[in-house]
């Protein structure tokens, strides 16, 4: 049915609400609305209501069906939440929600049989009212803690009549960054929104002349051009010696991508013995690059150093260059700097962990960020294959981990597959139980084709690859992939908590052939845990030997991949993060633990242990090293594992694990950090509403990660993540030299909760994963004092260089170009009439515009008047979200011009001929989509 505005309408609809009125459930029962002629809209309303408990939130159920009503009894939708609904909560909080609810006739529920995760059903109880043909009806509903993105609304709508299968409803969310009562999460928040008069006064940094050095990223040790250039191209003869077949083929590939023609020659070598930095020892993974009249030269230390040489002469490649290849024209040759380069690395291990577990990722998406760290010098890709909402890898003879726990549908009894969570099911294809859902993303998004430079309505709207896996060859080829880039591959096999997609599907396994070989829980356990996610049933058992047998068979499967593909298995990640509390109860209701010789009497903390250590002697049989997460020992307990290395990640000022990576490598633990306030890449990007993703930890952009110090992470900790000054403990632990030598490198996180599709997952993860690889390779961490400096030289290498690089991007061996990197709105401010505007990254390109129709390209402050608009374009033509500046003529209340419509942050704004430009009681705030 055609969108109608709520003041009118046809004869027929108004036939329909009056017949609804005078006999509401004849009306519901043999006339029901179609469900994509329903909206939900969520916006968070006031966060004082009840402080850092719950939130009000106010969920609006529009029914553009012109013919029927909403009736008051009869249906149900369902959805998914990061944010439980108060309602379902024990206590005064659920008491207060469910009577809310109870008076607008209206009833939240879990939706699910096993009452686990996060999926809720809103139906009508005693004394709804029917939701007539063209009505919008405005429902007060308590979330718990806050919601100040976006991101946070609830998602995954649908709506089912009678029992009957359910249908998508479009949904969005809103949310005004101008009223404090809807973006201040609590009384203790003193973070500000960010706006374009705060972008204005942030982005400092002023245009540079690069030097060859501070042109590449990481930085190496040492660059020196020494005047011309040198033309190479897709014909220039590599030589090689014979173990260097695949790093000449490798560059012989990535040069054709870019030139065609005969250039000068390239040469490649190993020189075990090569010293760079000149301290009487080689250096592992180092290299050299000489580019002169004689051609270019790259000697390595080892067969990866000579790689990283060749990943340093593509950025010496002019983004011109890149640019017209991406358009189907490559050049005979490109010129790269005469120069002299040698380089070495900081640390061995560089990672990235990349979660397919919450949503998954194809191999081509997995193989694309393959090649990007290579191109950045990662060489760790910790991938995470298993958590609670999805079983990534096939394992042959378990078919239940991927016929069923892989996959997401509506199945509310989980027969078949797990429940949708997050939001998703099987994304935007048919088949999993949901009919009516959106053609593709620009339908899901509401009509706008995503841009994914920021929040999009899609993620909303069943977007988002909730079911999907690895095939063996599938995985193989991806450790094929990554060892020709000299990228080692940890697998991560999450247990025992975060492991209910495997504890399920065994479960499944068992209901099938009634073999307990493999069983992951005690059906007798009456124990009781609550996840973080909210799951009660995602916990393996360690008191059954058929846990063991299952982690055996799973581990011995995956290391035989890693055989035929020729790939190291050097390493295997246990998980082990967050088990569900309190550790008092772990397993405390288990007969299986009760009974056996050696777990009877022991406390939730031993059986952990326990678990850990036969986990860790199963993983040792097939990888020499292992690693977790910090959750698996504590500074504060004895309890150590033989050859395993903590990822320490929760130093959250104020959580009191601020210290733990340095108590364990003073104590001569190896640690591998991970740290959330600055490596978690998932976290969003700034206190703005359409910036996607969590801020639990804190809020994490690339100055984050550039300005992270991993010697001493304490001089990071300037404020806490609501915006208050903090200063450092002088009882944390601080990191001595011999506990230097323990820290084997760090690890950028990538998680998927928000990782819906491809373009999220690269806006999150650049130009955040520069700065890490900044930190993890270059050997010249600034110090405090100067790290503004340095950070001034780094946004104009990523302005300048590097985003020119990244638009037109070629991975080697796959299809496609570009990366969607994050194009950062610019600042802007208007004083008397005059537009001034700056833009964080200099080399990019500002447009303003006074209408939101009409762009000019901004090179100096103008005459605007009362209100303008800036964004930022990028090299390929993108553009940033959309940054207002001044006072807008709707809230002034005069005419804004009219038929303008305004793209502004990820929402439409028609102005009315005449009118305000704000349609009143529609929605509340003044960001509101008009229709």
């Amino acid at each position: 049915m055609p969108n109608r505005p709520a003041a009118v309408l046809s004869a027929a609809a108004l036939a329909a609400s009056l017949a609804a009125i005078v006999t509401p459930g004849a009306a519901a029962a043999d006339c029901h609305p179609d469900a994509r002629d329903l909206m939900v809209t969520y916006q968070p309303v006031d966060h004082t209501v009840a402080d850092a408990q719950y939130h009000r939130a106010r969920l609006t159920i529009d029914n553009r069906d012109d013919r029927c009503a909403l009736g008051s009894g009869g249906w149900a939708m369902r959805f998914n939440a990061v944010r439980r609904p108060a309602a379902v909560l024990d206590g005064a909080a659920g008491d207060t929600a469910r009577a809310q609810l109870a008076a607008q006739g209206l009833a939240i529920t879990r939706a699910d049989d096993a009452r686990s995760g996060d999926f809720y059903t809103l139906e009508p109880a005693d004394g709804f009212e029917a939701v007539a043909p063209g009505e919008r009806r405005a429902i007060d509903v308590n979330f718990e803690l806050w919601a100040v993105h976006k991101s946070d609304a609830p998602a995954g709508w649908t709506v089912s009549f009678g029992g009957g299968r359910p249908s998508w409803v479009p949904a969005k969310a809103l949310l005004d960054p101008a009223d404090p009562k809807q973006t201040t999460a609590f009384s203790g928040d003193h973070r500000p929104v960010q706006t374009a008069a705060s972008r204005y006064a942030e982005n400092t940094a002023r245009r540079l002349d690069l030097t060859l050095r501070q042109s590449i990223v990481p930085q190496p040790l040492s660059a020196a051009a020494s005047g011309g250039t040198v033309a190479i191209g897709g014909g220039s003869r590599v030589s090689a010696p014979g173990p260097l077949r695949g790093e000449a083929a490798y560059l012989r590939s990535a040069l054709d991508d870019v030139a065609a023609g005969r250039g000068a020659p390239v040469s490649l070598a190993v020189d075990p013995k090569l010293d760079v930095d000149r301290d009487g020892k080689a250096d592992a993974e180092g290299y050299t690059l000489t580019a002169d009249g004689g051609g270019v030269r790259i000697t390595g230390t080892d067969r990866a150093g000579v790689l990283y040489g060749v990943q340093t002469l593509r950025q010496l490649v002019p983004a011109g260059a890149y640019a017209a290849a991406a358009k189907g024209r490559r050049p005979a040759t490109v010129d790269v700097p005469r120069a002299r380069i040698s380089d070495a690395p900081l640390f061995g291990y560089r990672g990235l962990q990349i979660d397919v577990g919450r949503h998954f990722e194809t191999r081509q998406t997995i193989e694309k960020f393959l090649d990007l760290m290579s191109f950045t010098k990662l060489n760790r890709l910790h991938l995470g294959l298993t958590n609670d909402e999805g079983w990534r890898l096939q394992i042959p003879g378990l078919p239940e981990l991927t016929g069923f726990g892989s996959r997401r549908e509506f199945d509310l009894r989980e027969t078949g597959a797990l429940h949708q969570g997050m939001g998703s099911a099987d994304d935007l294809r048919p088949g999993d139980g949901i009919s009516g859902k959106a053609s593709g993303e620009t339908e899901a998004n509401l009509g706008r084709a995503p841009a994914y430079q920021g929040f999009e309505q899609g993620t909303l709207n069943f977007v988002g690859k909730g079911s999907g896996f690895y095939s063996v060859q599938d995985f193989e080829e991806i450790l094929r992939y990554a060892a020709e880039r000299h990228i080692e591959v940890v697998p991560e096999l999450n247990f025992p908590a975060h492991a209910r997609a495997a504890v399920q599907s065994m479960e499944r396994r068992y209901q099938r052939t009634h073999d307990s070989a493999y069983r992951l829980l005690d059906p007798a356990d009456t124990s009781r845990h609550t996840s973080v996610q909210y799951y009660t049933d995602n916990l393996a058992n360690p008191c059954l030997p058929s846990t063991y047998a299952f982690l055996d068979k799973v581990a011995s499967e995956v290391a035989k991949m890693y055989e035929r593909a020729g790939a190291p298995l050097n390493r295997l990640n246990l998980g082990g993060d967050e088990p569900p509390g309190p550790p008092e109860g772990w397993w405390s209701g288990s007969p299986a633990c009760r009974k056996a010789p050696d777990t009877a009497g022991k406390s939730g903390e031993e059986l952990k242990e326990l678990f850990f250590t036969r986990w860790n002697g199963i993983a040792h049989k097939y990888a020499p090293a292992t690693s977790g997460w910090e959750d698996i020992t504590d500074p504060d307990r004895s309890f150590r594992l033989k050859g395993f290395t903590p990822l320490p990640w929760q130093n959250v000022w104020g959580w009191g694990r601020e210290d733990w990576a340095y108590r364990f490598a003073n104590e001569g633990t190896p640690v591998i950090l991970a740290h959330a306030t600055n490596l978690y890449m998932d976290l969003a990007y700034g206190k703005d509403p359409d910036e996607p993703g969590y801020y639990w930890a804190a809020y994490v952009d690339e100055k984050s990660t550039f300005g992270y110090q991993p010697f001493d992470v304490y001089a990071n900790a300037t404020e806490d993540r609501w915006g208050n000054p903090i200063t450092p403990n002088p009882a944390w632990t601080k990191l001595t030299p011999e506990g230097r030598k323990n820290i084997l490198g760090l690890e950028a996180q990538l998680w998927a909760e928000n990782g819906k599709a491809p373009g999220i997952r690269e806006y999150q993860a650049f130009p955040k994963l520069l700065g890490v690889a900044e930190r993890a390779w270059n050997r010249d961490t600034p110090a405090p004092d100067r790290m503004d400096a340095a950070w001034n030289d780094f946004s104009n290498t990523l302005g300048q260089k590097t985003f020119p690089l990244l638009s037109f991007y070629k991975p080697v061996g796959l299809r496609g170009t570009g990366v969607n990197y994050r194009v950062p709105p610019p600042g802007a401010k208007i004083s008397e009439g005059t537009l001034s505007a700056n833009v964080r990254n200099p080399g990019l390109a500002v447009e303003y515009s006074t209408d939101g129709v009409d762009w000019r390209p901004y090179t100096a402050p103008v005459r605007a008047g009362a209100y303008a608009l800036a964004r930022t374009r990028s090299a390929d033509g993108r553009t940033s979200r959309i940054s207002p500046a001044g006072v807008p003529a709707w809230q002034g209340g005069a005419a804004y011009r009219a038929g303008a419509l305004v793209r502004h942050q990820g929402e439409l704004f028609r102005a009315t001929r005449g009118g305000s430009g704000k349609e009143p009681g529609r929605e509340t705030g003044h960001w509101a989509l008009l229709q």
